[in-house]
């Protein structure tokens, strides 16, 4: 048992000096939800703490922990899961002994999953695979259940920037699962349990169907923040402080959000970031890579207004109208006369353009844009932004 600070410095530098030793991208220990038929297929993986290229000695003595155990990582491969035991969690108190009697609210939070998941080990037992200890050495594709589930904890939880991780393989990862309130069902065992559920009375409620879980099932949100209907935002959305999600027609997939205060009344498809003190208007629509954008990503940017039903498919800078009911789209022409050009070229130095009708491509990312459209002659045009927007700082 390890009992000095000094002596736990020790053993994490002789473990990381062990030959072909690998500080992980990524690591964590998660309880699993694995499907009611068949223990080797993975359902959910959740989290108390994820470790994101960070507390690489609690890295170090959940290896060596292993290896004490018999268990060797081999950090060649992208992602590794192993089924944690009881020796396992003895070994790893042992190693943190120092840090056990100051392990409470923010302080040594890995501590602190060691010291629940051996109280639970004393009151209750542990089935086994129940939990395991999760490595990233790779940001490879998705492989496993657990594997992606830390990814996204990553994304909602900010420790990895939004469009920043490969994501690729998730989709196949994950199982698509019935969710009763925070538990997964396997659609399999409701088909073949059918008949024998219904008649007794049993069948599950079933809010939802979907690979995904919702934010709110694995994340604790700001004070400050307000999601309304827990069904608008997906896991692996990242909402920041302030940000306001209203029920109706907003909606914020995985991999998208916000990245200040931001009041969202329509939909952020994935892979889109809107900026602090932006209003997404009722039903707007900010267009997914798979949604016409060519593949690329759309950014909205800080005090940036998209009108009631208006679709934004091109990135935004700062200070930015798109009126009600308007969609601007890459190809999507607009007219602007010289003096508005002039203003425009005013706000983005270093951006000046020419011309007098443009593509809403041609437009990308600069300041101070106001898309409008002449409701006598439908020409669509854009003019400098002589409005400010600002978000009721009582709401945020």
């Amino acid at each position: 048992m390890i009992q000095t600070v000094e002596e736990f410095k020790t053993l994490v530098e002789t473990v990381k000096a062990t030959s072909g030793y690998k500080d992980p991208i990524a690591f964590g220990i998660c309880r699993v939800d694995v499907s009611q038929l068949d223990n080797d297929k993975v359902l959910q993986a959740t989290y108390p703490v994820i470790n994101w290229k960070e507390n690489f000695g609690s890295a170090a003595v959940f290896i060596d922990a292993l290896s004490k155990c018999g268990v060797e990582i081999d950090n060649a491969q992208s992602e590794v899961s192993v089924n944690i035991t009881y020796d396992f969690v003895k070994h790893a108190m042992d190693s943190f002994n120092p840090y056990l009697p100051e392990a409470m609210g923010d302080a040594h939070r890995n501590v602190q999953v060691i010291i629940q998941l051996f109280q639970l080990l004393l009151d209750d037992g542990m089935k086994e695979g129940e939990f395991r200890l999760v490595f990233l050495f790779e940001d490879a594709a998705c492989v496993s259940v657990e594997a992606t589930y830390l990814k996204l904890y990553a994304l909602s939880l900010a420790k990895a920037e939004l469009r920043s991780l490969n994501l690729n393989g998730a989709f196949g990862a994950l199982p698509n699962v019935a969710w009763h309130g925070n538990t997964p069902i396997d659609l399999d065992y409701l088909r073949v349990n059918e008949i024998e559920l219904k008649l007794r009375n049993e069948y599950p409620e079933i809010d939802f169907v979907d690979k995904f879980p919702r934010f709110l099932q694995h994340v604790i949100p700001a004070d400050n923040t307000r999601i309304l209907d827990a069904s608008k935002v997906r896991f692996g959305a990242q909402i920041h402080a302030g940000t306001t999600v209203m029920p109706g027609a907003s909606y914020i997939n995985f991999n998208a959000g916000t990245t200040g205060s931001v009041m969202v009344e329509g939909r952020i498809s994935s892979s889109a970031i809107v900026g602090a003190g932006s209003d997404v208007g009722g039903g707007a629509s900010i267009l997914g890579v798979l949604s016409g954008t060519d593949g690329n990503p759309i950014s909205v940017g800080e005090n940036t207004l998209l009108g009631a039903n208006s679709t934004c498919g091109i990135p935004l800078g700062d200070a930015c109208i798109i009126d009600a009911g308007l969609a601007v789209l890459e190809g999507t022409k607009f007219n602007i006369s010289s003096d508005e050009l002039s203003k425009i070229n005013e706000v983005n130095p270093g951006h000046s353009i020419s011309g007098n009708i443009f593509k809403g491509k041609d437009l990308s990312s600069l300041n101070g844009l106001h898309f409008r459209q002449d409701s006598l002659t439908g020409i669509m045009s854009v003019r400098r932004s002589t409005r400010e927007i600002k978000l009721n700082a009582d709401l945020h």
